[in-house]
């Protein structure tokens, strides 16, 4: 079976030398030790790391692609994103990651794509450098925080994104940053496993409640790590919208808008992901690994191929087909 990993970082060494040269602007900090491992500090953050080659040297993702039994990786980048409060140094940063994603996408088109990382902070350079790395080679979509800086993406400032997104017909794909309660969320590995998750569900209710959703019909977006805990608030999401006031301008139910997205195999536990199948159907889910964390699934093609309830042709479909069909691949002819 063809497989399409949707959900695999990746830094450039582009973007790691424009915040090395330039990230103190905003108290950013880059530090390699003597075993090559990278770390990022941003200004009263976390650090992000120890980040070995894998996370940044094509010759190693290709080796780990190996061990890992995939095809392809769509690859995206992760925090600390461009979100600082420099919108030069965003934009920056985006234009070094989108040249060198292109790059290995043509090097090696067999396996790899790129989604397109943008200065959202500044709407005017969101929308120049999208359509610009648009044009580049192997760029198949767009890559976004669930949030950016702490602002919901349903706010006026990135309405101009939305627009050139939705003309350009590219899908996006989610991922947390900066989420919400990370003040709180400090001690066993709680801002990822609790917080990852319930940002996505709220950038997934704001999308939907503000609009969003219904301005662009036709616009394809992905949730990570299954969702996050989205598909089960549903229930307590709708029963908000029958009994309160404040959401009565949405005509429509927010579960009918659960298959407007698509979610990633990143559920850990395959009764989730059995739920999650039944609940929005087996050709809203594309397979995602969260490579190179530890959080993620070391074979990801493996899980879905233990999906009991599933048959193979289901199973093919989660693994490659689906993901083929979103960001517009065609699938290699040995493998139909």
């Amino acid at each position: 079976m063809y497989s399409v990993d949707i959900h695999a970082h990746f830094y450039t060494r582009g973007y790691f030398e424009v915040l090395e040269k330039h990230g103190h602007t905003v108290g950013c900090t880059v530090e390699r030790d003597s075993d090559g491992l990278i770390y990022i500090t941003p200004a009263g953050s976390r650090t992000q790391g120890p980040m070995d080659p894998s996370y940044y040297d094509i010759e190693a993702r290709l080796e780990g692609l190996e061990r890992q039994e995939t095809d392809l990786h769509a690859l995206s980048l992760t925090t600390p994103m461009c979100h600082f409060a420099d919108d030069s140094l965003n934009r920056d940063l985006a234009q070094a990651y989108n040249d060198g994603m292109s790059e290995f996408c043509v090097a090696h088109p067999d396996r790899f794509v790129g989604l397109i990382t943008l200065p959202m902070l500044n709407a005017a350079h969101a929308v120049a450098e999208l359509e610009r790395a648009a044009k580049l080679p192997g760029m198949r979509g767009v890559y976004m925080g669930t949030n950016v800086a702490g602002k919901n993406l349903s706010e006026p400032l990135f309405e101009p994104t939305f627009d050139k997104v939705a003309e350009l017909k590219l899908p996006i794909f989610l991922h947390p940053t900066s989420v919400l309660g990370g003040d709180r969320l400090t001690d066993y590995h709680t801002i990822n496993t609790i917080g990852n998750p319930t940002d996505t569900a709220v950038a997934a209710t704001f999308l939907i409640f503000s609009g969003i959703l219904d301005k662009y019909p036709n616009l394809e977006i992905c949730l990570p790590h299954a969702g996050g805990t989205f598909p089960i608030l549903i229930g307590r999401i709708d029963h908000g919208w029958t009994v309160r006031k404040e959401c009565k301008h949405l005509v429509d139910a927010p579960s009918t808008y659960l298959r407007r997205f698509t979610y990633d195999t990143i559920g850990h536990a395959n009764f989730v992901m059995k739920y999650l199948t039944d609940l929005v159907g087996v050709d809203r889910v594309l397979l995602g690994s969260d490579y190179c964390f530890d959080m993620g699934h070391e074979k990801p093609v493996q899980n879905v191929l233990g999906y009991d309830w599933l048959n193979d042709d289901e199973k093919a479909a989660i693994i490659g087909g689906n993901a083929c069909r979103i960001l517009g691949l065609e699938m290699p002819a040995a493998a139909e």
